[in-house]
C-alpha cells in the first residue's frame, strides 16, 4: 500500500512537472494575427501592394545554429479568404543560389523560405511543410510523426499552389551581391483537405505554425526561424516550437 501511494505521488509530480515545462515552452511561442482578405485577391508577389498593407509584418529573425557571415532579413505576411491561405515573403539577401527546378526536389539546398503549419487545431503535432526556393519551385509534405512518418504531396497537387516569384527559376552561379526577392502563394483549402482534416479559418480559430529561411548548400549556410527553436537543435521539424496563427 505504501509503495502504491509513493507511485501515485510520483506520477502526480511528473504530470505537474511535464505540464509546467510545456507551459514554459508555450509562454515563449510567437503569435501572429491573420486577417481575412476584404476584397478580391490578385496574386502578384508585390510586397507593398495595397492588398497586403493592412497585414502585420512577421519577422523571421531567430537564428538556429551558428551565425552565418551574412544574416538575411526575412519577413512574411499572411491573410486568408474563403478559398485558402495567402502568404508572401520578402528576403533581403546575399549569396543567392537556386538550382533545384523539379517539384518536391531538394529546394532547401537553395536560397529558400518555408512555411510549416498544423491546419487541424485539434492535432497540432500533425503538419504540412511547404518549402519554396527563390526561383518558385516547391516541395510539400504532410507529416504525422516528425522525420518518421509523412506523405509526399503529389506533384500535380503541389502545382495547384499558385506561386509568384521575383527571381528567375535558376540562379547559378551563386550571386554574392545584395538582392531583395519575394515569394507569394495561395494554398487552397481543398488541396489540404485531400490529405488532412482542416479547421477552416474564422475568428476564434488558431493554427500552430512556423516560418523559416534556409540556404543549406550555399557559401552562406544559415537556418533562421520565426518562432524560436529553444533547444538549439538545427531541425525545423519540431512542432512543439511552432508559434500561433490567430485568425481574426
Amino acid at each position: 500500500m505504501e509503495n502504491l501511494i509513493k507511485l501515485s505521488l510520483l506520477t502526480i509530480f511528473l504530470i505537474i512537472l511535464f505540464s509546467f515545462s510545456n507551459a514554459k515552452i508555450h509562454e515563449k511561442l510567437s503569435v501572429y494575427s491573420v486577417n481575412k482578405a476584404t476584397q478580391a485577391f490578385n496574386l502578384n508577389g508585390k510586397w507593398d501592394d495595397p492588398q497586403w498593407r493592412k497585414c502585420k509584418v512577421l519577422e523571421i529573425n531567430s537564428l538556429v545554429g551558428k551565425d552565418p557571415k551574412f544574416r538575411p532579413l526575412a519577413e512574411a505576411k499572411v491573410m486568408y479568404n474563403e478559398e485558402g491561405i495567402l502568404v508572401i515573403f520578402r528576403v533581403k539577401d546575399r549569396f543567392v543560389r537556386c538550382v533545384t527546378h523539379e517539384v518536391n526536389g531538394p529546394v532547401w539546398d537553395d536560397s529558400c523560405v518555408e512555411f510549416f503549419f498544423s491546419p487541424d487545431q485539434n492535432s497540432p503535432d500533425k503538419y504540412f511543410n511547404l518549402e519554396v526556393n527563390c526561383g518558385g519551385t516547391a516541395l510539400m509534405h504532410y507529416n504525422t510523426v516528425p522525420r518518421k512518418e509523412f506523405k509526399v504531396i503529389q506533384s500535380e497537387d503541389v502545382q495547384r499552389i499558385e506561386i509568384a516569384h521575383s527571381l528567375p527559376k535558376i540562379t547559378d552561379p551563386e550571386n554574392p551581391d545584395p538582392v531583395t526577392w519575394t515569394i507569394a502563394y495561395v494554398i487552397p483549402f481543398s488541396l489540404l483537405e485531400k490529405y488532412a482534416h482542416v479547421t477552416r479559418p474564422k475568428k476564434g480559430v488558431s493554427w500552430r505554425a512556423n516560418f523559416y529561411k534556409i540556404a543549406d548548400k550555399t557559401s552562406n549556410q544559415h537556418y533562421i526561424s520565426w518562432s524560436p527553436i529553444e533547444n538549439g537543435v538545427v531541425d525545423y521539424h519540431q512542432p512543439q516550437f511552432f508559434g500561433v496563427l490567430k485568425f481574426e
